[in-house]
């Protein structure tokens, strides 16, 4: 195992040598999920949580190794029993790692993992970002904030701290240094801690510093009952290296509609590196989803890419088939397996923001096509 570095700086400028963060459709090494535990996040609802995560463990782990976290050995035997009971005894295939947190978003707090090619040096790089509960709503959250740094000193590769908080969930890429992201998340002066706005042309910096970003598309808002101030994985998805999925509602009366009515004309007037236009495929809400009087942040744009598998959360609503037969159309290679995610989303969350993925070694400057990773991810 190599030596995992603490160095308090991002991997940046000609020594760091040019850097790639894999698209998520690209093969895993894993999947890396937190057990669910915070009976606030999911008020009576904790059994049927940890249900929805036994099938997306079941389902990830044909595929890929699955990396979950738990407090200790008892949260460990916990989650072993709970597996069993439902039917996912592929002990060989499951990791555990026993790293403290405080609730189970690790898409936010996780590490990102990125590559560079430089003669003599450590192509894999976990890139540990500040985490600060989306804008210091939810504390505790120390335990999240350190996650990251136990997480590095598990694997192979070097850490670099990153002193800017970024969430996971903020950002999406399509493999080949374009990025989406939102203003309202990525600007918004709670994640910095000097409590002011960011600029745009500082925030495009670090992403390139870190993620290797050479583009960046900023989309507006989020849609409504979001608490991460519109994380764009509930928005546009990357699902190719020239392709984008957005949700849309039709609706007009719907208060989701003009925000994502804006995110759409974006994405339309958005180009590439070689100055052309996306391919736009339209994805549609769901009925909105209501608990205790408010509007929940569901949106079938939160599902996970895994190696064999598309996890898609289903809300129970006519617009489930609709979404899996479009996202089934994006990912012919792979099964869509539906979650379900009403009681998920009482937590504010879904599948996507409950997975972090760990991709696997893939030659910088590539990005693979859907049927190159159909043909590799098997290996991995």
């Amino acid at each position: 195992m190599s030596a995992v570095g603490t160095t308090r700086q991002a991997p940046m400028g000609p020594q760091a040598g040019p850097l790639r963060w894999p698209a998520e459709w690209e093969p895993h090494a894993a999947t890396w999920l937190a057990w669910p535990k915070n009976a606030e996040t999911w008020p009576n609802r904790l059994d049927a949580v940890v249900h929805a995560y036994a099938q997306m463990v079941e389902a990830l782990v044909d595929g890929e190794h699955v990396r979950i976290l738990v407090d200790d050995e008892a949260a460990e035997e916990t989650s072993r029993r709970a597996l069993a009971h439902h039917g996912v005894y592929q002990d060989s295939k499951i990791d555990y790692h026993r790293i403290l947190t405080d609730d189970a978003w690790i898409r936010d707090y996780a590490p990102i993992v990125v590559y560079r090619d430089s003669p003599g040096a450590e192509d894999r790089v976990w890139l540990d970002f500040g985490f600060n509960a989306w804008g210091g709503k939810y504390p505790p959250w120390s335990a999240d904030a350190e996650a990251g740094d136990q997480i590095v000193r598990t694997q192979e590769g070097v850490r670099f701290g990153v002193d800017e908080i970024l969430e996971g969930g903020s950002v999406d890429g399509n493999g080949a240094g374009i990025l989406m992201t939102t203003e309202s998340c990525l600007l918004h002066p709670n994640r910095t801690s000097e409590g002011r706005p960011r600029d745009r042309r500082t925030v495009a910096r670090w992403l390139s510093e870190s993620l290797g970003a050479k583009k960046l598309i900023w989309l507006s808002d989020g849609i409504a009952g979001d608490d991460t101030d519109g994380h764009v994985d509930d928005l546009a998805r990357f699902v190719g290296p020239n392709t984008i999925l957005a949700v849309a509602e039709d609706d007009v009366s719907d208060v989701n509609h003009q925000a994502l009515a804006t995110n759409w004309r974006r994405l339309q007037a958005a180009r590439n590196l070689a100055d052309a236009a996306f391919d736009l495929i339209a994805l549609p809400m769901p009925p909105p989803v209501i608990s205790d009087g408010r509007r929940l942040p569901a949106s079938y744009a939160n599902f996970y890419i895994g190696n064999r598998v598309v996890l898609m959360p289903k809300f129970e609503a006519a617009t489930d088939r609709r979404a899996a037969a479009i996202l089934q159309e994006c990912f012919p290679g792979r099964e869509i397996v539906q979650i379900p995610g009403r009681d998920l989303v009482v937590g504010l969350g879904t599948t996507h923001c409950l997975t972090q993925q760990e991709p696997a070694k893939i030659p910088a400057g590539s990005v693979l096509s859907e049927q190159e990773t159909n043909e590799r991810r098997g290996t991995h």
